[in-house]
């Protein structure tokens, strides 16, 4: 009853797919097999990249024996039950899963035993550890990065298991074939993701009428492309990234990419706070309409919600990707605010105070004479935040031409 992923998770480093940058003759894994080595460090990547796999091959070929502990659910006894075993041996190994999630009580259980030798650790995160591991537990460690396994490294290992009736039908009575379709598809929609392309092929299996294992026993699972956010995990952080700055490049292609990805992920509060943020700070003044159309849109997103969401999102994120782009307005503002928090105050000029003294103007929309002076504190005398962009075919260059003339008109 095991699951085939279970089943066929690799013995040996050799049987390993992808990884090259760290694994294969003369790279680092290898030699510290080789060479009875080990040191405490954490492996992080995607899931179904291999994460575990590799940390129990390392612990099993250098016949070191070794603890599994959750940071997410085992609690400090079971880490201080595994610590009073690691004092028993030379050299202990504790995989530690989710390490990103390990609580203070048991690194502060963890330190001292890490710190004097007493056991090793294999971290294994999908978080960058740089940001998501407590820096005590880091500086002890190495970081190694496992890459997402590409469609070819998902096809080999496919190839294999195809070839191999022991693993692929589990001693069954029945002996199961499978067509090249399938394994082309399932390496496409597995997205890198080695387990899922694994429960997959188990699942087309399971499904069958006979002994052969087709596109259409597949396809009748309205199986859909392996595709997650975790929204406590860089991805998730990398594809808002990657959304807001395709939109800045006018990629639009890239950006209704992204956009697609957090549409699966049916992140709709992060979508619409984006598309706010872009629409106000990185096309602003060059096309202020874009502007409105984008509140529209988001607007008519939030009422009626996935899926028809996705056609007003789509509108808006074409139209802000091929509008011409203007931060003036935000940079413009932010040196005003940077000016005031580094003392650059001043005495509000008289004659615009609530009760002036002798004002020399009068206030109406008609005046001419408005123009010609400086309402800027003295200390801030002819200082100019805003700075046009002068692009053509923008509605701010309507702004510019204004500005100019008034500036114009003011006294020297």
């Amino acid at each position: 009853m095991e699951p085939l992923a279970y089943r066929l998770r690799p013995k040996t480093i050799s049987d390993v797919v992808g990884q090259k940058h760290i694994i294969g003759v003369g790279k680092l894994i290898n030699n510290l097999i080789d060479h009875k080595q080990i040191f405490s460090f954490i492996l992080f990547g995607p899931p179904g990249c291999g994460k575990t796999t590799i940390a129990k091959i390392i612990a099993n070929s250098l016949n070191i024996p070794f603890a599994e502990f959750n940071a997410s659910t085992d609690n400090k006894a079971r880490l201080t039950g595994i610590i009073d075993t690691a004092k028993l041996s030379t050299d202990y190994i504790i995989i530690i899963d989710e390490i990103h999630r390990l609580k203070k009580d048991n690194q502060d259980v963890l330190l001292p035993y890490l710190e004097n030798g007493t056991c090793y650790i294999i971290g294994l995160t999908t978080n960058n550890p740089y940001y998501s591991v407590n820096p005590a537990i880091r500086s002890r460690c190495h970081i190694l990065e496992l890459k997402p396994l590409e469609k070819e490294d998902i096809k080999e290992r496919l190839e294999l298991i195809k070839v191999s009736d022991t693993e692929i039908n589990n001693n069954s009575a029945n002996y199961y074939q499978i067509d090249d379709e399938v394994i082309e598809k399932i390496s496409t929609i597995a997205n890198g993701d080695l387990r899922n392309a694994l429960n997959l092929l188990e699942l087309s299996i399971l499904s069958a009428n006979d002994n052969l294992i087709t596109i259409s026993n597949l396809d009748n699972l309205l199986i859909k492309g392996s595709f997650t956010i975790d929204k406590d995990s860089d991805g998730y952080y990398d594809t808002l990234s990657a959304f807001q700055k395709s939109i800045r490049g006018s990629d639009v292609n890239a950006a209704l990419h992204y956009l697609a990805r957090l549409i699966l992920a049916g992140d709709m509060d992060s979508i619409c706070r984006r598309l706010s943020i872009i629409a106000f700070e990185d096309i602003g003044l060059a096309n202020p309409n874009a502007c409105v159309h984008t509140m529209s849109a988001i607007d008519a997103a939030r009422q009626v919600g996935f899926p028809e969401a996705r056609i007003p999102l789509g509108n808006a994120v074409i139209e802000l990707a091929l509008s011409p782009k203007s931060r003036s307005g935000h940079i413009a503002l932010d040196k005003a605010i940077d000016d005031i928090e580094n003392g650059k105050v001043g005495e509000i000029p008289e004659f615009i105070k609530s009760s002036p003294i002798n004002p020399p103007i009068k206030y109406s929309p008609d005046d001419p004479n408005k123009y010609m002076y400086h309402y800027l504190p003295d200390i801030l005398k002819n200082t100019e935040y805003y700075q046009p962009k002068e692009y053509q075919n923008t509605y701010e260059i309507n702004l510019i031409n204004n500005y100019k003339l008034l500036k114009s008109k003011k006294f020297k």
